[in-house]
């Protein structure tokens, strides 16, 4: 039945018809034995639908609900198909955890599973998920919301594969000093490729596309008039680069959140945490409130070991409950501008940033993972989601405190 489903779906798009799921029409066309008539007589079928029928709604044949709230966990594509896959399982298993965010095409540009060999994609597919269907049905079987990220324009791979689409430095495809590429987000064919991946990522079975890395580079605005660049259908618009550059931004989400409408899914946006105590990112283009009004759901990353000295806190990772406390207060009023605010899903710290040197961290465990989801509970903030590189999460919190 899941294979049938698919073969309605995406015969439906092909002839351009659109219907809502549930109708009684609909659960006709999923009871059809595709395959055993002429491609023509589809088509026919399909014309001859009711004008009642006025969305299709993509059916991945997995069911999954949505939680009372998301508190997930960010999944590597090396874990998701390995063995500490098992391992996070048990922890959701074990905990109010209920959701992964699992990096679908990670930071360098890479997917993080092999597509199909017609795929546009297959070039860049990498073994680190080997089945992605057992992944999605052992998630359904234990209600685990799944969650894609897809890194969009932080992209070495493409940026080197294609120089047009990116950044040059004379001749060369510009690097940031951790030698990472980033294609144009002035550029609609970059686009497209980014929302393809999404779809993909859609029909497979995840529930929501978290986008990551939806901006320029960062400082870009020290570079933007030294680096060759494309600047798209946004050359001869009359406004300040620091605006194009927002506009851009800005237009992508709604984009891609347009394009990701038929097949049912959430979209949410990761965004600097800053990006709320400002008009606007000057040099990466992000603009906290334009942006949210065209996602599901908002994802500000407001580790603590990220921020400065802000909100009259001096040494921010030593006090993460007053951090994100004070965040909390400042997103809220700002969301609240909003006529349609989108859910807000925090990104939390669950690693040690001993790298910020001594007197300036803090060893973090179950009391400052907790410290961090009370300030947001106190807010109102019921969803949240916790960040380690390497995948491993503190154990024996508790995460509705």
């Amino acid at each position: 039945m899941k294979k049938a489903k698919k073969i309605t779906a995406s015969l439906l798009v092909m002839a351009g018809i659109s219907f809502s799921a549930g109708t009684s029409e609909a659960k006709e066309l999923e009871n059809l034995d595709i395959g055993k008539q002429p491609q023509r007589e589809h088509i026919s079928l399909v014309k001859e639908l009711p004008e009642q029928i006025s969305r299709f709604q993509f059916d991945s044949g997995y069911a999954f609900q949505y939680p009372d709230a998301v508190r997930g966990v960010y999944v590597t594509g090396h874990s998701a198909g390995g063995e500490r896959f098992n391992k996070l399982t048990s922890l959701m298993d074990e905990t109010e955890l209920n959701a992964v965010v699992i990096d679908i095409k990670d930071d360098w540009g890479n997917l993080t599973f092999i597509p199909e060999e017609n795929s546009p994609y297959s070039d860049i597919g990498k073994p680190y998920i080997k089945d992605t269907e057992k992944v999605l049905k052992t998630m359904e079987e234990k209600q685990i919301y799944p969650i894609a990220r897809v890194v969009v324009f932080k992209d070495s791979v493409l940026a080197n594969k294609k120089p047009e689409l990116t950044f040059k430095e004379g001749n060369k495809v510009w690097k940031n000093g951790r030698g990472e590429s980033f294609v144009n987000p002035f550029l609609k064919e970059v686009w497209d490729y980014n929302v393809g991946i999404a779809i993909e990522a859609a029909k497979m079975g995840f529930q929501e596309i978290q986008f990551d890395y939806v901006r320029f580079p960062e400082g870009f605005e020290h570079r933007d008039t030294s680096l060759t660049y494309g600047l798209g259908e946004y050359k001869d618009l009359e406004m300040e680069n620091v605006q194009k550059r927002v506009k851009a931004v800005t237009d992508f989400v709604a984009y891609a959140k347009e394009q990701l409408e038929p097949y049912g899914v959430k979209v949410s946006v990761d965004i600097f945490g800053y990006t709320a105590t400002l008009p606007e990112a000057p040099g990466i283009g992000q603009n906290f409130s334009k942006i949210s009004e065209h996602v599901d759901v908002i994802s500000s990353m407001i580790y603590p070991s990220h921020w400065t000295s802000y909100f009259g806190i001096a040494k921010p990772d030593l006090e993460p409950y007053k951090l994100v406390a004070e965040y909390a207060k400042l997103e809220k009023k700002k969301l609240g501008e909003l006529e349609n605010p989108p859910i807000s899903r925090p990104w939390l710290q669950d690693f040690t940033a001993s790298y910020l040197g001594a007197g300036n961290y803090k060893n973090y465990g179950k009391a400052e993972v907790e410290a961090q989801i009370k300030a947001l509970n106190e807010q109102g903030i019921n969803e949240f989601l916790l960040w380690n590189a390497g995948n491993t999460y503190t154990q024996n919190v508790d995460y509705t405190p």
